[in-house]
């Protein structure tokens, strides 16, 4: 499956296939630790999620031209390096207990993720025979869900197991100082794994820039149209960051995007490209279900926690369990389902899917919280099983719809393609405080869905049982786009 001269190359690319899953999945648990650390709601909390997917969307166009003007190796190499920068910005964000340089921090990592899943894909499928080519891939994402949970496990035991027990009211009559000092220990556990991980990237970096046998100079040309697409993409929204701090931050992530969407318009070859891609609607219909599925996928593994504290009246480090538990059936259920395709035609299965996981919605809005059994100290009721179970339907969709969305594409277009469906990862940013928005208002239209739950507020975690409950309509929309996507693009393209 891989020629004996590029395993070690091969073996370092899966490392940074387990890299970014564990980042992913480390960070998804920042929200609820940094809403307890600096006792904030849930649509500031849920930033983290806007500057990481966010990031996704903003530098995957600049890691697509990356690809194409110089080489895979080199788009590896900078990717590493961003996270670095990333890592090690925590550092001053955790002296100064500013929540601010934590969201630049977060977006610079994730900028390193993004041109790392942008470049190492099409590198593992260059590595050897094309008739392999596939397996190869497949072989190398089994270790992105290995890292997953590895971040759960980091998470639970090194950042929500360290948090203070103190809730929002507590913390409010504590001395300043005595307030600081548990501040400054929680933050230097959301601080360590993430600086720790730097020194694997090290390792990884030093790899790469040792292995440079057959690879000739990048021309004057393609290190211009370089350094122009990263200049279309960090400039304007560096820019607006000083110039209007107080900016949304959704809409900043919206304007960055438009960055580097007006390169490709003002450079002619990918703008032909970007016409082959626009005038096929089995693509950019795949963008958009890609869209939604990545924003539940986020979002519903963002509130899981939050859910279970409400519902169950867990703690933080319980709730990751329920956590695990999750990402667990993720696992089992994509290769479970990889298998089935053998049999069975990937779109009708993802459209079953998508109809079994809203009904998983609708059990965890309406379903009662009565505990059915228990296992160990934990417990579980139906409302908790429906939104665990969310997470087995969800597996087979992004790469089913990466591989719908992909079918029959003209070759010339298929790294801006590739670009485009990872800029889908910007759901994560919208839908997320999409809910939150939902979650922290007591008041909405949304929770009308609901009156048969408690509307009294929780001073603690900044909502009502109704709310919250609540916002798992959204999920259910997304799942019906996902679904209708599939339905409609069933047909294998020649």
């Amino acid at each position: 499956m891989v020629p004996r001269k590029y395993i070690g190359i091969f073996a370092m690319l899966v490392s940074c296939f387990a890299l970014w899953g564990l980042l992913n999945n480390m960070t998804d648990n920042l929200v609820p630790a940094f809403q307890r650390i600096f006792t904030m709601d849930q649509s500031r909390a849920g930033l983290v999620q806007v500057a990481f997917y966010g990031a996704y969307a903003v530098l995957a166009i600049f890691a697509a031209v990356l690809a194409e003007e110089l080489s895979y190796r080199k788009g590896v190499l900078i990717g590493l390096a961003v996270y670095i920068t990333g890592a090690l910005l925590y550092i001053p964000a955790c002296i100064a207990q500013s929540f601010d340089i934590y969201f630049v921090a977060i977006f610079i990592v994730a900028g390193g993720c993004s041109l790392l899943e942008t470049t190492c894909n099409p590198y593992v499928l260059s590595l050897g025979d094309e008739a392999t080519a596939v397996r190869r891939l497949n072989f190398a994402q089994m270790f992105n869900p290995v890292g997953s949970m590895c971040g759960i496990v980091l998470a639970q035991q090194l950042i929500l197991s360290h948090l203070n027990p103190a809730t929002a009211e507590e913390r409010a009559q504590m001395a300043p100082e005595v307030l600081k000092g548990i501040i400054d220990k929680e933050l230097f556990w959301v601080c360590a794994p993430y600086v720790g991980l730097c020194a694997i990237a090290l390792v990884i970096w030093l790899f790469f820039l040792s292995k440079r046998e057959g690879e000739t100079a990048p021309t004057r040309t393609a290190l211009v149209r370089a350094a122009v697409a990263l200049a279309f993409s960090v400039v304007p929204m560096t820019v607006l960051y000083f110039i209007f701090p107080e900016m949304d931050k959704i809409k900043w992530v919206l304007c960055g995007v438009a960055g580097p969407l007006v390169y490709v318009l003002l450079s002619s070859g990918y703008r032909s490209m970007l016409h082959t891609l626009v005038t096929t609607p089995r693509y950019w219909l795949g963008v958009v279900a890609q869209f939604f599925y990545v924003g539940v996928q986020i979002a519903a593994w963002t509130w899981l926690n939050v859910y279970c504290q409400k519902e169950l009246g867990v703690t933080p480090a319980q709730g990751a369990i329920y956590y695990t538990i999750a990402i667990s059936l993720f696992i089992a259920c994509r290769w479970i389902a990889t298998f089935a395709m053998k049999y069975f035609n990937p779109a009708i299965m993802m459209a079953v899917f998508a109809v079994c996981a809203i009904l998983c919605c609708a059990g965890v809005i309406y379903l009662p919280t009565k505990v059915i059994f228990t296992v160990g100290q934990l417990p579980f009721s139906a409302n908790v099983i429906c939104l665990v179970a969310m997470s087995g339907f969800m597996s087979l969709m992004f790469p089913t719809i990466y591989g719908i969305a992909l079918g029959g594409l003209d070759q010339k277009a298929l790294k801006l393609g590739a670009s485009g469906l990872i800029m889908a990862i910007l759901g994560g940013a919208i839908i997320t405080p999409w809910m939150a928005n939902i979650i922290g208002d007591a008041n909405s239209l949304w929770t009308k869905l609901v009156p048969m739950f408690s509307g009294e507020w929780d001073t603690n975690l900044k909502l009502t049982q109704a709310s919250l409950r609540a916002s798992f309509i959204v999920p259910a929309i997304c799942f019906a786009v996902v679904g209708v996507y599939a339905v409609a693009f069933r047909r294998p393209s020649k």
